[in-house]
């Protein structure tokens, strides 16, 4: 699946994912390729990122690698998921 990870200022990450988790309001729920289209608001917590994720080195700094995944911590924010493209809008 395809993911754009985007806030205010810039464009963080986009490229191919294997998997995407994200804090939903409810509790954390991960997307796979081809999940059906979605719409929902986020909360603080982390979206983690499943794959082979490249990151350009002017913001690397602002994730972290661990356990197979790339982090990165929010404060909220709107997840919408269509098409195999994730759109995160991240405070």
């Amino acid at each position: 699946m395809y993911l754009e990870i985007v806030t205010p200022e810039e464009t963080l990450y986009s490229g191919e994912v294997e998997s995407v988790s994200v804090p939903g309001m409810e509790g954390d729920f991960q997307m796979l390729d081809n999940h059906a289209p979605i719409v929902s608001l986020l909360t603080s917590g982390t979206v983690k990122m499943f794959g082979d994720v490249s990151l350009e080195s002017a913001v690397a700094d602002k994730f972290t690698k661990g356990n197979g995944t790339t982090d990165f911590k929010i404060k909220g924010g709107v997840l919408e998921m269509k098409d195999n493209k994730a759109i995160v809008l991240a405070d």
